[in-house]
C-alpha cells in the first residue's frame, strides 16, 4: 500500500536535513523549474503565485539561491519540514526510527517543484503549488511539464512493494497531476465530513487535518489491506458504509 499525500506552503527549516537523505526521483526536472524561476522578480513571483510581497521577496530569495547538488547542511527532509494541517495531523515527531522507515517506503508527497518526493528527500526551501500557470517553453503549465514522470515513479515505487492499492490523501489540486490512466493500481480515496445544519460536509480546514491522521493511521498500524481503513475513529471519525463506494470510503463525525 502506498499512500500519497499533498505538500505543505509553511515550512520549518530549523533542522537540516538528515545524513541518510535520498535524492528527488526527478531533481533533474526540478532543477529546469528552478532556474525558470530565478528569472521572476519578486513582483512577478506576487503575481504568478497569488503571494504578497513579504512572500514574493522571501521566494524570489530561496530560487536566487537554489543550486544543484547541494549538501545536507544546506538542505532539509520534507517530512520535517513541511508543516500544516496535514503534517500536524501525521506528527512525525513522535515516530520511532522504525516507523520512519517504514514511512520512506510508503508514504510519497506530491509536489510543484520536485514532483514527488519520499520523506527522507533532501530539497531546498521553495514554494510552487502544482496548481500554478508557470509556463516553461511549449509547457503552459505544471500539470503539462510534469506529464507522466510523475505516474511512472509511482508506479515503480508500488511495483517495488509488491502493492496495488493507492491511498489518495491529496488534495484535487495535486492529485490531478497523476495520469489515472496509466497509474497501475487500485485507487481508494478516504473523505472526511463534518456534520453541520443537518448536512454532511466536507470542510477543508477538518479535511486537512483529517487525511493527516488517516495517513498516521496507516503507517503507525502498517496496515495492508484497505479493508481495515475503516477501523479509523480518531478524532470522532467513523466510516459510513452508505456514503462510501468500493473506492471512495467516507468517514464523518
Amino acid at each position: 500500500m502506498l499512500i500519497l499525500i499533498s505538500p505543505a506552503k509553511t515550512l520549518k527549516t530549523d533542522i537540516h536535513a538528515i545524513d541518510e537523505s535520498t535524492i528527488p526521483v526527478l531533481i533533474n526536472k526540478s532543477k529546469i523549474l528552478a532556474s525558470t524561476l530565478k528569472q521572476y522578480k519578486p513582483a512577478q513571483l506576487s503575481e504568478l503565485m497569488g503571494i504578497s510581497a513579504k512572500l514574493a521577496q522571501l521566494n524570489y530569495e530561496r530560487y536566487q539561491q537554489w543550486k544543484s547538488p547541494y549538501t545536507n547542511k544546506e538542505s532539509f527532509n520534507p517530512i520535517f519540514t513541511f508543516r500544516g494541517e496535514v503534517f500536524n495531523g501525521i506528527n512525525i515527531d513522535d515516530f520511532s526510527k522504525e516507523e520512519l522507515i517504514y514511512t520512506q517506503k510508503h508514504l510519497r508527497i506530491l509536489s510543484g517543484l520536485y514532483g514527488v518526493l519520499q520523506p527522507m528527500d533532501a530539497i531546498l526551501p521553495y514554494r510552487l503549488e502544482m496548481g500554478t500557470k508557470l509556463k516553461h517553453g511549449e509547457y503552459k503549465n505544471l500539470y503539462q511539464y510534469w506529464d507522466n514522470d510523475i505516474t511512472i515513479s509511482i508506479n515503480k515505487d508500488l511495483s517495488n512493494l509488491n502493492e496495488d492499492t493507492l491511498i489518495n490523501l491529496a488534495s484535487e489540486e495535486y492529485f490531478k497531476s497523476i495520469n489515472t490512466k496509466i497509474l497501475k493500481a487500485n485507487i481508494i480515496t478516504p473523505v472526511f465530513k463534518e456534520h453541520k445544519n443537518g448536512k454532511y460536509k466536507v470542510i477543508s480546514i477538518f479535511a486537512k487535518k483529517a487525511r493527516g491522521m488517516m495517513t498516521r493511521f496507516i503507517l503507525k498500524q502498517r496496515i495492508n489491506d484497505p479493508v481495515d481503513i475503516k477501523h479509523f475513529t480518531e478524532s470522532g471519525y467513523y466510516f459510513n458504509d452508505e456514503m462510501s463506494t468500493e473506492s471512495v470510503f467516507t468517514f464523518v463525525r
